[in-house]
Order: structure tokens, then sequence, then C-alpha cells
């Protein structure tokens, strides 16, 4: 009886452990995200691109449901890499952070559309006007639809 209760108790300490890490990395992952995009904003992209990667580092290894900041870290990096022109650094992030969001909210989440916006941007930018058509289209459908 007693090495049951024992057993039990240090269960319940590992539980409420790995939820306090949780948290914990979830307020170190968000300190970070907004650190990429103050550095972004104010041009210090190589300082903005070591925080972001730290970012993702973080929030893909993050336990439980971590798909949304794993997703927005993505779309982070690659806006990151879009305005500095790497464009084919941008292009698979963009890409995994549409389909984590997708998979995760759906095909026709309004945040599905902001990525695919930002998908459809690159491939203007880099004059690829055949694969942004439709992804362009398919973002002011999302965004027309009544929710």
């Amino acid at each position: 009886m007693r090495t049951r209760a024992f057993f039990l108790g240090l269960l319940t300490q590992l539980v409420l452990c790995t939820s306090f890490m949780a948290f914990g990395q979830d307020i170190v992952w968000k300190t970070l995200n907004d650190n990429v995009m103050e550095l972004t904003r104010s041009s210090q992209y190589d300082r903005a691109l070591v925080v972001g990667k730290k970012a993702l580092a973080i929030a893909e290894q993050k336990p439980g449901d971590n798909q949304s900041s794993v997703a927005m870290s993505l779309n982070n990096l690659a806006l990151l890499y879009d305005t500095q022109g790497q464009y084919a650094a941008a292009e698979p992030l963009y890409k995994r952070s549409v389909t984590i969001k997708e998979r995760a909210l759906g095909p026709d989440h309004p945040s599905v559309a902001m990525s695919v916006e930002n998908m459809a941007t690159l491939y203007c930018e880099t004059d690829r006007k055949s694969l942004a058509e439709p992804m362009e289209a398919r973002a002011a459908k999302i965004r027309a639809a009544k929710r």
C-alpha cells in the first residue's frame, strides 16, 4: 500500500514538473518570438535569424500541442529570409508552415490564408506568377468566407 502511494506521489510530481517545464518553454518561446519581430523591424537581420532559429528549436521540442508555435516560428523565419531576398531559404519554411497550419486548423482558416499570401508574394518576387495566382485566389476565398 505504502509503495503504491509513493509511486502515485512521484507520478503526480512528474506530471506537475512536466507541465511547469512546458509553461516555462512557452514563456521563453514567446519572448524569443517577440524579439525576432523587434529585431526584424529594426533591420538587425543577422541577430533576428539567430534568435528565430532558437525560437523554432524550442517550439519543436515543446511537449504537447506545439503546432501553432512551430508554424509561427517557421513563418517568421521565412519572412526574415524573404525580406533579405533569400528566397530559396524562405520557400521551404513557408511551405512547412502552411502544411502545419492546414493540418492543425483546417484548410480554410484565416491563419492559413496569411501563410498562403506570404507564399504567393514570394512566388511574385521570384517571377513565378503561375504559382502565385492560384495561391492569391485561395487566400482571397478564405478571407471572403463567412465565419
